[in-house]
């Protein structure tokens, strides 16, 4: 099955992110159904989203989840088959949706799609979370679509029938690694992840939120991550779980 506007759903996880999420949501097309994860209970943020943008359902999660059970909410709210998940300072190129689609149409088997990030190095996947193998696919690939190990989080596309999860990001993980964490099992189970270079997009980086909250965010980062880190090698490595 290919990807098209008719079978595809953009979800966003947001909190403060009223200042850089128009942005995104301007470069998405308007036809598609968008599904916005507001990670508290700011019900003027819904109602101005909600008013602006027809083919926009804005879901308060009345408390900050975190990011992936923000996007297990998204998922599960969509009724398409394909889900692309977005965070809010990712700009979408003109042609970056159409690029997904060709690309779906040539490939019989994939599970996960993600665009290119334009504007870092080694087209926006971090080095930490790539083989060596993946590195050279990355360097060596310019057009045609290439297989991975993993993708980063801000853009990422789900085939959900083919994921078959009943939970798609572990809710352990508020923030960091829960990508890591859900790429690792869609290659544990046989799944197949796909880079596709000619679908591009922007990425602000660290621009979720808005600026006036950076230090406050800055702190709970550093600790999210401290955990995340330690969860992730505790689930994913044998020698670090408990009997």
């Amino acid at each position: 099955m290919t990807i098209s506007g008719q079978n595809l759903s953009i979800v966003i996880v947001t909190l403060k992110s009223e200042k850089v999420i128009h942005q995104c949501l301007k470069s998405i097309n308007q036809n598609l159904p968008i599904i916005v994860v507001e990670n508290s209970n700011n019900q003027k943020f819904k109602e101005e989203l909600e008013s602006k943008y027809e083919n926009l359902k804005c879901i308060l999660s009345k408390s900050n989840l975190g990011m992936g059970a923000g996007n297990n909410i998204g998922i599960n709210s969509a009724n398409t088959d394909y889900v692309l998940v977005l965070n809010p300072d990712v700009i979408l190129e003109k042609d970056t949706l159409n690029e997904l689609f060709l690309a779906s149409n040539n490939l019989n088997n994939f599970s996960m799609l993600a665009p290119l990030e334009t504007t870092f190095s080694n087209y926006g996947i971090s080095n930490e979370k790539h083989t060596d193998r993946d590195l050279k696919k990355i360097k060596k690939n310019k057009d045609s679509p290439f297989e991975v190990q993993w993708i980063d989080g801000f853009a990422m596309l789900l085939y959900k029938k083919k994921l078959n999860m009943d939970v798609y990001f572990d809710e352990n993980f508020f923030m960091y690694l829960e990508n890591n964490d859900l790429c690792r099992r869609v290659i544990d189970k046989g799944g197949s992840i796909f880079v596709i270079p000619k679908a591009k997009i922007n990425h602000l980086a660290g621009k979720t939120v808005d600026h006036k909250f950076e230090k406050e965010i800055e702190y709970s980062r550093n600790w999210h991550w401290i955990w995340s880190r330690y969860y992730y090698n505790k689930k994913t490595f044998w020698f670090l779980q408990s009997d």
